[in-house]
């Protein structure tokens, strides 16, 4: 899974955990419905101040959209680096 499809699974979950359309994100945002939907489906490389907006308008931190680099591993208790 891309950074993009990730950021497009939290910004669909975080839109649909709010009980908000795509339409009403966009207004609240200050964007066009096409431009929620279209990051909803993906693919898409969307500035840092587009996620912000949205982030902002969802009550939620940057980070709660952006996913984890999957290239980084994680600790685990089992698992420390040397």
């Amino acid at each position: 899974m891309s950074k993009m499809d990730g950021l497009a699974i939290n910004l669909r979950t975080a839109r649909r955990r709010a009980n908000i359309t795509q339409e009403q994100l966009a207004q609240v945002a200050g964007f066009g419905a096409g431009t929620v939907a279209r990051l909803e489906l993906g693919g898409e490389d969307p500035r840092i101040s587009t996620v912000r907006k949205l982030a902002d308008a969802l009550g939620l931190e940057l980070w709660d959209l952006i996913p984890a680099d999957p290239t980084e591993p994680e600790e685990s208790p089992d698992h420390r680096p040397e």
